[in-house]
């Protein structure tokens, strides 16, 4: 699976699911049951996630247009 969900963390920081291979679930069964009620969260491919992580922790998403897990 090439989507990964990013989704906006309670504190304002940026969490990252990659979802396992040949998990068995679809991705919306995936984000239902992994992010957190009412959390926005967008569905990216993995190669629009930097590789390099040295600044991890300064990564910023914009959620203005994102989907909530309700």
């Amino acid at each position: 699976m090439d989507e990964i969900v990013v989704y906006e963390k309670t504190d304002g920081g940026v969490a990252i699911l990659y979802p396992a291979p040949d998990c068995g679930l679809t991705l919306h069964e995936i984000i239902a049951k992994d992010v957190p009620l009412n959390a926005k969260y967008k569905i990216l491919q993995r190669s629009d996630i930097p590789t390099d992580r040295t600044y991890r922790n300064a990564w910023v998403m914009d959620f203005t247009d994102a989907e909530v897990n309700a």
